[in-house]
């Protein structure tokens, strides 16, 4: 009979094996030593990012497991581990482990958002710049086309404003350029929230 323990993880509780925990616990110190020193910002403002990472990982078991209580094993942390990856792109352990193809990867579902790192006003035309994969330049002029043309563009402007939510999470920001959310593409964006 295998120990248990309980965890809490992105605001979730799980029931852990003994070497499950141990797993998880060494793959979070690897991440954190690995973001520290591919982004050479200091852990106290990557934290955004481990709290996201820490939430996909508990999305991830509540896929596998669902709330009904089930244990999560081994396997399950070896498969979410070799799925998110290290914030430096390399493999956690040897390169023979080949983590990267040895799972179908469904395509990555883009959402619309604000793009704060890229906006002139308030971030409208950047984020559907990314969200169409177009040029923002583009969506700039057609936003000013539609605002000299009458006051339709203005309004349509303003209600983006308000409806469409900005990107501030490394999450979001991989969210709203389609890439998937690993520990790679999140460490990408904790580089940018350098401050």
């Amino acid at each position: 009979m295998k120990k248990v323990l309980n965890i809490s993880l992105g605001s979730r509780s799980f029931t852990l094996e003994e070497d499950a925990y141990k797993r998880l616990s060494e793959y979070l110190e690897h991440f954190r030593t690995r973001l520290v020193a591919s982004s050479g910002v200091p852990i106290t403002q990557n934290a955004e990012v481990m709290e996201d990472l820490e939430s996909r990982i508990a999305e991830l078991f509540t896929q596998e497991v669902g709330s009904d209580g089930r244990v999560v094993g081994l396997d399950l942390v070896e498969r979410v581990t070799r799925q998110l990856g290290m914030p430096d792109g390399k493999p956690e352990t040897a390169p023979a482990d080949d983590w990267r193809n040895s799972e179908p990867k469904e395509p990555v579902r883009k959402k619309i958002y604000r793009d704060m790192e890229n906006r002139r006003i308030a971030g409208v035309c950047a984020g559907l710049a990314a969200y169409l994969d177009i040029d923002v330049v583009l969506t700039r002029v057609l936003m000013l086309v539609a605002l000299v043309a009458g006051t339709a563009g203005f309004w349509i402007y303003i209600i983006c404003w308000i409806a469409i939510p900005k990107a501030v999470t490394p999450t979001q920001k991989c969210e709203m350029n389609g890439l998937e959310v690993t520990a790679e593409n999140l460490a990408k964006f904790a580089k940018s929230n350098k401050s």
